[in-house]
């Protein structure tokens, strides 16, 4: 089962009033949705949200949502924060069952740039997608996915397809997209482009 537990309460009031309603009240405002039941108003405390935030284990994570004795699980779908703040203001979440085959955003990092062997050489790593969207039960959601750039070298393109996935996750997009490239630095580049005759 998931590791968090939001408690929930149904908000009566929808709209930017209701929600402005339910932060007055020391709450965070969110909906429910998915599934084939209609989106429903909630909120949580404040301290108890911000407490599943700060985990890491909330956002994209297959959650239990508790009302009274009921329980059900849930994926938090997206966050939204104060501009200012940065508190958390509002949020979604979507209903799923634990093993149902969702589609979700998993981070991107990289590791060992330190001996990475295009790095050491002055390259630069140009990031293309810095989350990858899998296709995978919910409650195998790969934390991240982490790619090792110490064989790399100035030059090499990074596709999914060099990514391992856990078994039973799959990349929602068919074709072998590019995450990465090595590329020289700026510096090598324009040295080269100094050497192009103009016509």
């Amino acid at each position: 089962m998931a590791e968090i537990t939001l408690k929930v309460e149904i908000r009566e009031r929808a709209g930017t009033g209701g929600a402005r309603e339910t932060r007055r009240a020391g709450l965070v405002p969110g909906v429910l949705y998915g599934g084939d039941k209609d989106p429903v108003n909630v909120a949580v405390k404040s301290n108890e949200f911000r407490k599943a935030l700060y985990t890491g284990k909330l956002l994209g994570h297959l959650v239990t949502l508790q009302h009274g004795e009921e329980k059900q699980s849930v994926i938090a779908k997206s966050i939204q924060f104060h501009p200012v703040t940065d508190e958390p203001i509002h949020f979604d979440l979507y209903r799923v069952s634990e093993h149902q085959l969702i589609k979700i955003e998993v981070p991107v990092h990289f590791k060992n740039h330190e001996t990475s062997v295009g790095l050491k050489k002055g390259g630069s790593l140009e990031v293309i997608r810095h989350t990858v969207e899998l296709a995978c039960p919910a409650d195998q959601i790969p934390e991240e996915l982490v790619i090792d750039l110490a064989s790399h070298d100035i030059g090499d393109t990074i596709r999914i397809s060099e990514v391992k996935l856990p078994e039973g996750v799959k990349p929602a997009v068919e074709r072998d997209f590019v995450i990465a490239t090595l590329k020289a630095s700026a510096s090598a580049q324009s040295d080269a482009g100094d050497t192009t005759v103009e016509g």
